[in-house]
């Protein structure tokens, strides 16, 4: 009962009436959005439950949790535990995940509400639109954005993926980003959530996870794929457990007959986009 629940109120932000590219959204329209704290914000997550946010393995080491001071519709909860994948690996970011359970429950309002995450058997075909969210900076070393900013930017299949990152691209892993280059999440963006509207849900695709620089052409921006992390998350969720939607993409996946062509790739690991 208490997963219908979830399921019924995740990913439908009541406030969310317009998507503007490239800008800063209404205050309410990312109800699951979250700013992680030492001191300031260094970066991101998402709420899938009353209890729980989801957020990169790279990012938590002794945080707080809550939304940006300026916001007047702000919960500030401390972090009481922290749980990142087993099988994390910090050199290549490769199951780069964590689950941050906080200190008491938060009530859902207009403006803090559970985004709902892809379950084990979604696909996400090259092309499909999602979002990116966060407070993090316009460029590498570049000012804040004022909260929360919106980028629009098309998945990209790993085999494509791949021509860019030849040796860091995992099953686990998903990209998204324009081949222009120009939109991608940057440094403090990481932990935050690339999220897909099915109907009217939106539905947790990916986690940021990293990339070369911000916004580079031919480098798309790298996120963890939540949908390969549905058991190991409801293995630590076993109440109250968050709202898992299939995400079906239309058409053929047009990655499956993807080559890479002569273009600038890297052969080692990347920064994380974040803390």
């Amino acid at each position: 009962l208490l997963f219908l629940l979830l399921t019924c109120l995740c990913g439908q932000p009541s406030l969310n009436t317009r998507i503007v590219g490239g800008q800063a959204a209404p205050p309410g329209s990312w109800p699951w959005q979250v700013s992680l704290h030492i001191l300031d914000h260094f970066c991101g997550g998402s709420l899938v439950t009353d209890q729980w946010v989801l957020t990169a393995a790279h990012c938590v080491e002794g945080v707080t949790v809550g939304q940006e001071e300026s916001n007047p519709n702000e919960v500030v909860r401390k972090a009481t535990q922290i749980t990142i994948h087993p099988d994390y690996n910090s050199s290549t970011v490769d199951n780069d995940i964590a689950l941050i359970r906080l200190s008491e429950p938060v009530s859902f309002t207009n403006y803090i509400s559970p985004v709902c995450l892809a379950a084990s058997n979604s696909t996400f075909y090259s092309g499909v639109e999602s979002w990116v969210t966060g407070w993090g900076t316009i460029g590498i070393g570049g000012d804040f954005l004022l909260p929360t900013d919106l980028l629009n930017v098309p998945v990209v299949g790993n085999r494509q993926c791949m021509c860019s990152y030849p040796e860091n691209i995992t099953e686990n892993m998903m990209c998204a980003g324009l081949q222009e280059g120009g939109k991608d999440a940057c440094q403090r963006d990481s932990g935050g959530p690339l999220v897909s509207k099915q109907g009217d849900r939106w539905i947790q695709a990916g986690i940021v996870s990293f990339g070369e620089g911000c916004a580079e052409p031919d480098f798309p921006g790298v996120y963890a794929r939540v949908s390969h992390y549905e058991s190991w998350i409801n293995g630590l969720i076993s109440i109250n457990q968050p709202g898992f939607i299939t995400f079906t993409s239309e058409g053929t996946d047009s990655d499956l007959s993807f080559s890479c062509t002569a273009q600038t790739t890297t052969q080692k690991p990347t920064k994380p986009n974040g803390g």
